[in-house]
């Protein structure tokens, strides 16, 4: 058997490592000219790592990126609103990393390199479209001179990103992604070690959030690490088409990423412009996603990670989620003979769950709890019982980590391991905050 894949991003190169374990020949296409290092930090849930331990990467995982120790959420004055240990600290069987986008990609494009051979990966290559042949499909490509590279295989997968060719194929009238309204920046910068150097903060409410995590350490700089940034702010109300293509690498603005932070959040503990003008570059992003589709899979043809279920980068589900479906397509073409009924098979399986993600992040995923007590409390609180019940707040964290698959019950139970201990009570994390 030989498979197609368009797009070596993380689902696509994920795919490539789980089809090759199963004894399938693959072959992977990329537009751009090179697989480069790009982007800021991701992170990368249990049952994601779980799936990236299965192919021997936990070694390669632990020397790049950080096990998250803890998760913070706080409202934009630092009191926190919701305060749990994460990963193996949790009592997980597998590890939370918060790790470089880049980084990633370069230890699976490692991977694939040594496992699949040099020639399994073909850049320059952008779809222009596929033939479906009773049991063989023919893909078309074409580099950037225009010259045309045809290539024939068993099946086809789309894992090219949430501007899909081949989803824009199946479904040539959807048109373009849907903006929320909400503009995102992101950003990186060497940045002093705060409390265990393994803890991620997300701060600030409906108009505003700040999020802050390391993602590496810095060699010879043990009180330093390397440190992600982001900014979510709501620039229009009602948006619909996105003011830039939702590229990773445009640029940001500093006049246009500051003013949601400067004087909004009063965080003793960090200066959130300074961190941020201390970056040398960074980027913008419309929070863009796309509607749940009816069907991936068209007979030899089918969706993977953003080509299929593009999400609002909230609860930190993208990435982890094409690698579950990296090891789910895989799983149901090694079980079945009839390539047709294993595309169906996975269709049935991941296309459900992938969209109730889809439209939980919507109304905001896990961090709906600071943006539930802001809107009660925008003044800061004296008693958070009394703005909204440790079971109330328990409700939207743990039932979004049982929607996305990644409770402790559910990411242990292959390994006879159970139960879920309830977190410490939450505390302050700054020693300011005005008060309602």
């Amino acid at each position: 058997m030989k498979v197609l894949v368009a797009g070596a991003g993380i689902g696509g190169l994920t795919s490539a490592l789980f089809l090759h374990r199963a004894g399938i020949e693959v072959q992977l296409f990329e537009q751009a000219e090179t697989v480069r290092e790009l982007g800021v930090g991701i992170n990368m849930l249990p049952h994601a790592v779980r799936e990236l331990t299965a192919l021997g990467l936990l070694e390669e995982l632990d020397r790049t990126g950080i096990r998250t120790g803890e998760l913070i959420y706080a409202n934009r004055f630092g009191q926190a609103v919701w305060q749990e240990p994460r990963g193996v600290a949790a009592g997980y069987a597998y590890p939370q990393f918060s790790i470089h986008r880049g980084q990633l990609l370069g230890l699976l494009h490692r991977a694939v390199h040594d496992r699949l051979g040099e020639d399994a990966i073909h850049t320059d290559r952008r779809l222009v479209g596929f033939e479906q042949r009773g049991k063989r499909i023919l893909a078309r490509f074409q580099d950037r001179s225009g010259r045309r590279h045809d290539a024939e295989g068993d099946f086809l997968v789309g894992a090219d990103g949430i501007h899909s060719r081949v989803r824009a194929i199946l479904y040539p009238d959807e048109g373009p992604p849907v903006w929320s309204g909400i503009m995102l920046w992101r950003g990186m910068a060497e940045w002093p070690t705060w409390r265990d150097g393994r803890t991620m903060l997300i701060a600030g409410g409906n108009a505003a959030k700040f999020v802050f995590y390391p993602i590496a350490s810095m060699p010879g700089a043990p009180g330093r690490r390397l440190t992600n940034w982001a900014v979510m702010a709501r620039v229009a109300e009602h948006a619909s088409t996105p003011p830039c293509r939702e590229d990773w690498n445009r640029p940001g603005v500093l006049e246009e990423a500051l003013p949601f932070v400067r004087d909004r959040f009063q965080l003793d503990f960090l200066d959130p412009v300074a961190l941020i003008r201390s970056a040398p570059t960074f980027y913008e992003y419309p929070n863009c996603d796309r509607d749940p589709l009816p069907r991936w899979s068209f007979r030899r043809v089918t969706l993977l990670g953003d080509a299929a279920h593009p999400m609002y980068p909230v609860g930190s589900n993208g990435a982890s989620q094409a690698i579950l479906d990296s090891r789910s397509l895989a799983g149901h073409v090694e079980a079945q003979a009839d390539v047709e009924a294993a595309l169906a098979a996975y269709d049935a399986e991941r296309r459900p769950a992938t969209a109730e993600i889809v439209l939980s992040n919507r109304q905001g995923g896990p961090e709906r709890v600071i943006d539930l007590v802001e809107a009660r409390a925008p003044h800061g609180f004296d008693d958070l019982d009394n703005v909204a019940g440790y079971e109330e707040r328990q409700a939207v964290v743990r039932g979004y980590a049982s929607l996305a698959g990644y409770s402790k019950s559910q990411v242990n139970r292959a390994r006879g391991i159970d139960g879920d201990k309830p977190p410490g009570r939450e505390g302050d994390i700054s020693k300011q905050g005005r008060r309602s």
